[in-house]
């Protein structure tokens, strides 16, 4: 007699894993009891800080799964989604892994996985070999693999895999994008192979997922694609708005209470991109008008670095909360994010303009080298009327009456030619891009680090240079020089960059909107770039 088929908790038909690997007892800290607790309190804390499968379904869960909790024999746990699909476990229909926040753990492995796996993140498997990618940082094959194993569970392969899946995944939820459009989408260079990866990870084919979709945040066509984009609460969005407000670039970007929005060159083309809060859910929505298909992941994936999202505020309190000079900003503050910028050379073209000048000058500034610069877009609205210029269009404009002194410029030009000819990769590690930043005219270490802190994701980058946050740091006494910075700032390692950002907190009143201070002396903080 045959045996009734193994379902998930969500009672969706689900087979045995093909294979297991070792079971995880430790993740970021936590030994194999406080994940127990942490699976039974469903708290959303630890959404995407580990991934629990069951052995007796075959299925992996986000730790907030609303299922009923299963045996504590049949559990295992893995520090990653693709680690899950690696030993053969399937998604579970009901939490949807793919809706998860990224997984902080990635944020402290070695360098050379936290590289390749920012590529992966960019896309970079979606063209070239895992040996293409090996040599990109600098390591061969079989070791990348070996790494990637010991810090995330999984091959290179399997987590550009899972990636592109659990995005599809979202756009089946989430869109009404035809199939061929999400298979695009989402990296796959066919329908076929789509259909065969999907039906081979969910056991459905992706039209029969579609049809059993719970309803999502879909718009027509005219509205673009909306995405639900999660973290991890607390989240503080009223100062991100805030502080993107105050350095919003005119006719490139709008921030108000709807949200942030602004236009962003696809090509030949522009999109347009908005974020903003969701009510009563830990997520914000990213609508995209504008953008084809194959354009849609990188979005997504740029949103979620602009606004942090993979943040996990729990385990950045915990590092600073004997501290004192941060344990009573972060008390006050446990939801704050570093607030980026959408490109890495938008970043480093308004460092450039923002020194010496303040934030409101430096915007001004960067709004007429927009509007000299800058292509404008048809149609457009709401205050959104131009591109930030390329590299290649900055090489070739004339500056003459701008307002640019000479040896802002001058530097200008140096950048524009250095990512021009290819000689500054914003794709190179952080500290090989600080390191050619800091050899162009106009750039100081301090300008660099606010490069790799906003644009390219790096939590531990740290301004110590600057002067505003010495003055902070020295509450109320003489400015720290800037060694002596560097040397308390050991201590906020890997957070330094949001130690800054908390710093910066203090000491402008209008990014507080409830009003709260922290009792220390607030000079005028700007953090570059804007000084941004």
């Amino acid at each position: 007699m045959s045996s009734s088929p193994i379902r998930s908790e969500s009672g969706e038909p689900s087979a045995r894993p093909a294979h297991t690997i070792e079971a995880v007892d430790a993740i970021a800290g936590f030994d194999r009891g406080t994940l127990d607790r942490a699976r039974l309190s469903r708290d959303p804390r630890f959404d995407g800080k580990f991934f629990i499968a069951v052995t007796s379904t075959g299925i992996y869960c986000r730790p907030i799964c609303p299922s009923p909790t299963s045996n504590v024999a049949n559990v295992t746990y893995y520090a990653t989604a693709a680690a899950a699909a690696e030993a053969g476990f399937r998604p579970c229909l009901r939490c949807r892994p793919e809706a998860a926040p990224g997984t902080p753990a990635w944020l402290g492995t070695s360098a050379v996985v936290r590289r390749a796996l920012r590529l992966i993140q960019e896309g970079y498997l979606d063209e070239a070999s895992v040996d293409a990618l090996a040599a990109s940082v600098g390591v061969g094959p079989r070791h990348l693999h070996r790494l990637f194993v010991q810090h995330v569970g999984a091959s290179p392969i399997i987590v550009a895999q899972t990636r592109r899946l659990h995005f599809a995944k979202r756009l089946l939820d989430e869109s009404d994008l035809l199939m061929t459009e999400i298979a695009l989408a989402a990296g796959f260079g066919s329908l076929r192979r789509f259909n065969h990866a999907f039906r081979k990870t969910y056991g459905r084919a992706p039209r029969e997922m579609r049809r059993l979709r719970r309803g999502g945040l879909t718009a027509s066509a005219r509205e673009g694609v909306v995405l639900r984009l999660a973290f991890r609460p607390p989240y503080d969005w009223p100062y991100v708005r805030a502080f993107l407000a105050r350095r919003a670039v005119p006719g490139v970007e709008r921030v108000d209470e709807r949200g942030y929005a602004r236009t962003v060159a696809v090509g030949d083309r522009h999109a347009l991109v908005c974020v903003r809060p969701l009510d009563r859910e830990h997520a914000l929505e990213l609508r995209v008008r504008g953008a084809s298909p194959d354009a849609l992941l990188q979005f997504s994936s740029t949103a979620r670095r602009v606004f942090d999202l993979a943040a996990d505020p729990a385990r950045i309190a915990a590092a600073f909360r004997s501290d004192p000079l941060l344990g009573p900003l972060v008390r006050r503050r446990p939801g704050l994010r570093i607030a980026g910028v959408w490109d890495p050379f938008e970043c480093a073209v308004r460092c450039v303009l923002g020194q010496p000048a303040g934030v409101e000058a430096s915007c001004a500034l960067t709004a007429r080298l927009v509007q000299r610069t800058g292509r404008p877009i048809d149609g457009a609205v709401d205050g959104l009327t131009h591109l930030f210029p390329s590299a290649a269009e900055l090489k070739a404009a004339d500056l003459e009456g701008v307002g640019i002194t000479g040896s802002r410029a001058t530097a200008l030009r140096a950048l524009a030619d250095a990512v021009a000819e290819g000689t500054l990769d914003f794709g190179a590690p952080a500290e090989e891009v600080t390191a050619r930043l800091e050899a162009l005219p106009g750039f100081g270490a301090s300008s660099a680090a606010c490069v790799a802190l906003r644009a390219l994701g790096e939590p531990d980058a740290f301004p110590a240079a600057d002067l505003d946050l010495r003055r902070i740091a020295a509450a109320g006494a003489m400015p720290l020089t800037t060694s002596a910075l560097e040397e308390r700032a050991e201590a906020w390692r890997p957070w330094r960059g949001y130690a800054a950002f908390h710093l910066s907190a203090v000491a402008c009143p209008a990014l507080h909107p409830d009003g709260a201070t922290s009792g220390i002396r607030r000079p005028h903080l700007t953090l570059s770039p804007g000084r941004a």
